[in-house]
């Protein structure tokens, strides 16, 4: 198994912390535990996507970095018009993207050819 680079692994470890702290945070405070069941399961599975996406990014899933890249998309999107939580999110996404789409991470999240395959 190919090793990932450092920025790869820099964001999925960010990503696995993000989630990790939100669910736990959430959690500890009582929010999102409400009436609102469909609100409270949507909330942990915006958090559960982080920790999927970073640990599946580690593996070297394609389909794993998109989704880092979508779920920073939904929080810049969700912040909008609150410009204290836009801006970081933006940046970040912005780091997100170059990371993920550097030579290096491309190269990592490329499937192994038939002949690497064999050896």
């Amino acid at each position: 198994m190919k090793r990932p680079p450092l920025p790869v692994i820099v964001i999925a470890a960010l990503l696995i912390l993000a989630g990790l702290a939100g669910l736990v945070g959430d959690f500890m405070n009582g929010y999102p535990i409400s009436a609102n069941h469909y609100e409270t399961a949507l909330i942990a599975g915006v958090h559960l996507l982080a920790i999927v996406a970073g640990a599946f990014m580690l593996r070297g899933h394609n389909w794993a970095r998109w989704l880092a890249l979508a779920w920073m998309a939904f929080h810049v999107a969700i912040s909008v018009g609150h410009w204290q939580q836009f801006v970081p999110h933006a940046i970040l996404f912005a780091l997100f993207a170059y990371g993920l789409f550097r030579v290096d991470a491309r190269g990592f999240f490329q499937p192994a050819s038939p002949d690497a395959r064999q050896s």
